[in-house]
């Protein structure tokens, strides 16, 4: 038992007052009776008796009520130790797409927020987190129109990022009761559970999850080109519909294009097919109904007029195979004599490719080092007369590259870089039975540039990346047969296309996404991008012939935006959230040991308030004392 105000317990050293006077009261002086009154003596002794044990009575029944009431106004109590310390608690709030789920007609975050409402008490303080916000020493009442208002997140914490987080929201001291609250449906992506927090810490955990884990998602799409009138668009969709087939409707803008089903595998997966008109553009809009999770039951995509990519050679040869390789549906081929070149249309340029030149002159030098830096590409084949001297001092500025000796020596092409970006998604499987393309002559090369086409006795063919290409010998037909080699066209088809970095189709939240948009702007203009009243600028870079964007932590929501110019919609780009909460797959919280762990908000809050609850028992000392005090009229009374 402990004390409120444990000083008022020092009023008890007056119960010896009273015991003292009684003492003092018992002291008589020793009287001799006369025979006459020998009777009489007898029945005062009887009587004297009787008044002695009921002054006993009347003394204890007094100390006792006394004593009660002292007790009483010390307030004694019982609790735990935690009870008597200061509180924190820190709650870690879910707000994942996962949660979107659904529980007796409500979503998971809805229930979960409803049932914070209601259970925390409204003048306590404490500490809110989610995965995007994060609300410090508040109450309830603070937060309440929040986190009724609280928007789902793409973005989900793993367990180890929560545990640190809600670190930075506890306070340094020790002599607090520390509480950390999980609320969520713990999907296996949040990682594993641990128990890495501070041992002062209490952690409990508060799984809550759908009574049917069945969830239907639109995964991903993609474009097959065709040379006819039409193209086909593949949807990809994951989940599981118990052999039903799901109407998925596609859109072009709020405009219904087409529809169609989607018949579910055994392995959760469904295809579904439709054809596009080729080379239209289109702002798709992919729906289907599912009851479970929302967010996927939509996907955004766009298909641009694709822009024509500007390629320049300055070439010394008489060979016509780089207009057949750069066609006017897809180009805008231009080709000089070195002795012809305007120096000023290189700035214009996307590529600029250097064929079988004997020499580069220093002026050209200087211009193509700065056409690279503003983020053009360079495309350099050597001629088997090249001045090694002239062409030394342009690449070594490039990956240290230098030509070293020119060898007469008849070689195959042996190893291709299948993991290069050019060839990254060329090959279905890495191929090694074709018939490979030689060479007579090469230059032997020293660089850091990773190799691309390699000859045998690893000698380098091919090498660069990031812009910046160079051949170690002549395509000249009297060299080489790579002319021939079906190995050419994705070669220089590739690096001319990744030039310009077209957006793809649709493009994901969260991850960093660069497209270049093929405009010259003003020295202060900038491009913003903006659908429906959400506007933003994105970071980006000007060169003299594109804009470079990128996207990171912007946009934060799903749908076609339109990339502007000085408030006039230039070109569309989408984003969808990514598809990681889809699964509905759950962690068995029954792995973690010494877990602490409740079925419900509500039996969570039952329990610690349990924990944190004082017993007083000073009401049961005033009504022991009142009862004393009857005691005292009764001995009074009847005790003669």
């Amino acid at each position: 038992m402990q004390f409120k105000h444990p000083e008022i317990l020092w009023a008890l050293v007056l119960l010896l007052i009273p015991i003292l006077i009684h003492l003092f009261q018992l002291r008589r002086f020793k009287k001799t009776p006369f025979t006459n009154v020998a009777m009489l003596q007898k029945v005062v002794s009887e009587s004297r008796k009787s008044n002695t044990l009921k002054k006993w009575l009347l003394l204890l029944t007094r100390l006792l009520l006394f004593g009660a009431l002292v007790v009483a106004f010390a307030q004694p109590f019982s609790a735990k130790r935690t009870a008597l310390q200061q509180k924190e608690t820190v709650v870690y709030l879910d707000d994942s797409f996962s949660m979107q789920a659904k529980s007796n007609g409500l979503s998971l975050m809805e229930k979960s927020i409803q049932d914070l409402i209601k259970n925390i008490d409204p003048e306590s303080t404490f500490s809110l987190f989610t995965n995007e916000r994060t609300y410090k020493n508040v109450t309830i009442k603070d937060i309440q129109n929040n986190l009724l208002s609280l928007p789902y997140s793409h973005k989900q914490l793993s367990l180890e990022e929560i545990q640190l987080k809600a670190g930075t929201l506890f306070s340094n001291t020790d002599n607090t009761s520390k509480d950390l609250v999980f609320i969520s449906d713990f999907q296996t992506r949040m990682g594993t559970l641990t128990n890495d927090l501070d041992s002062i810490i209490n952690t409990y955990y508060v799984p809550v999850r759908p009574k049917e884990a069945q969830n239907v998602a639109i995964d991903s799409v993609y474009l097959e080109n065709s040379t006819t009138g039409q193209s086909k668009l593949t949807v990809l969709l994951s989940g599981e519909l118990n052999d039903e087939n799901l109407p998925i409707s596609l859109y072009d803008g709020e405009i219904l294009i087409a529809k169609s089903s989607a018949d579910f595998k055994a392995n959760g997966t469904a295809e579904v097919e439709f054809s596009i008109p080729s080379n239209k553009e289109l702002n798709g809009h992919l729906r289907i109904v599912d009851n479970s999770l929302r967010y996927d039951n939509q996907f955004f995509f766009n298909i641009n007029k694709k822009e024509k990519i500007k390629v320049l050679a300055i070439s010394d040869s008489d060979s016509g195979y780089l207009e057949r390789l750069f066609t006017q549906d897809e180009f805008i081929y231009n080709k000089y004599l070195l002795n012809q070149l305007d120096y000023s249309v290189l700035d214009q340029q996307n590529v600029v490719i250097l064929d079988n030149l004997k020499a580069i002159p220093n002026s050209l030098q200087k211009v193509l080092r700065t056409f690279k830096e503003d983020g053009g590409t360079l495309i350099i084949i050597p001629s088997i007369e090249s001045d090694l001297t002239s062409y030394n001092q342009f690449l070594s500025g490039f990956f240290a590259t230098q030509f070293v000796e020119n060898l007469s020596v008849n070689k195959k092409i042996t190893t291709i870089s299948f993991q290069h970006p050019l060839y990254k998604n060329v090959f279905e499987k890495e191929v090694y039975n074709f018939q490979y393309p030689n060479v007579k002559q090469f230059f032997k090369i020293q660089s850091r540039a990773p190799k691309i086409l390699s000859l045998e006795g690893n000698e380098t063919f091919l090498s660069g990346t990031d812009g910046f290409y160079f051949f170690s010998t002549s395509l000249e037909i009297q060299n080489s047969n790579f002319k021939n080699s079906p190995l050419i066209v994705p070669t220089f088809y590739n690096m001319a296309a990744f030039s310009l970095k077209a957006a793809d189709a649709y493009h994901t939240l969260g991850r960093t996404n660069t497209i270049d948009i093929p405009i010259s702007l003003g020295n202060d203009n900038i491009l913003n991008v903006s659908k429906e009243g959400y506007e933003f600028i994105p970071l980006q870079q000007t060169f003299p012939n594109k804009v470079r964007l990128t996207f990171g932590d912007t946009p934060t929501v799903d749908g076609i935006f339109s990339i502007n110019n000085e408030g006039e919609p230039f070109k569309n780009i989408s984003f969808n959230y990514p598809r990681n909460e889809s699964k509905l797959s759950y962690l068995d919280i029954d792995t973690i040991e010494n877990k602490n762990t409740q079925d419900s908000i509500t039996s969570l809050f039952e329990f610690l308030e349990a924990e944190r609850s004082i017993t007083a028992y000073w009401k049961w000392f005033i009504i022991l004392a009142l009862l004393l005090a009857l005691v005292e009229v009764i001995i009074q009374k009847f005790v003669t």
